[in-house]
């Protein structure tokens, strides 16, 4: 793959994984208002743990769903054959652990990059949500 290519697909996918992400939290609000009335009659402690483990529920699926993505991305452009290599691959580049035993050709390298930022963007994402959640919790602004 040309750099340009690299580019235009790992920003084409970057920006998929975006949405993923972007449409799932949205959805997890909604889903977290509609819920909240349903926990209106648990004590303070399950409402909040119903909550948490709701969002949690979302944003593991967020990211899961982007790992598979990617490792789609592997075996779809025919770079890893397997869909075990695919998926270790992408969830070590996706979390930035990057063992390094599976690493990709010079024609790979920046498009594999943007693996890792669409992690990085979408656990500052996921984490940020959380701590926004998290304050209305505890200053008790959710619906009740």
């Amino acid at each position: 793959m040309t750099l340009l290519q690299q580019i235009t697909w790992g920003s084409l996918f970057l920006g998929i994984c975006f949405v993923i992400e972007v449409v799932l939290l949205a959805w997890c609000t909604l889903s977290i208002a509609h819920l909240a009335e349903r926990f209106r009659h648990w004590t303070r402690s399950l409402r909040t743990a119903g909550i948490i483990t709701v969002s949690l529920v979302f944003i593991v699926l967020a990211h899961t769903i982007q790992v598979w993505l990617w490792a789609g991305v592997w075996v779809w452009f025919d770079v890893l054959t397997e869909w075990n290599d695919a998926l270790y691959f992408s969830l070590v580049t996706y979390t930035t652990l990057g063992y390094g035993d599976i690493v990709l050709g010079p024609g790979l390298r920046i498009f594999a990059a943007f693996a890792a930022v669409a992690g990085l963007l979408a656990f500052g994402l996921s984490t940020a949500y959380l701590v926004a959640l998290m304050t209305r919790v505890f200053e008790g602004r959710l619906p009740r």
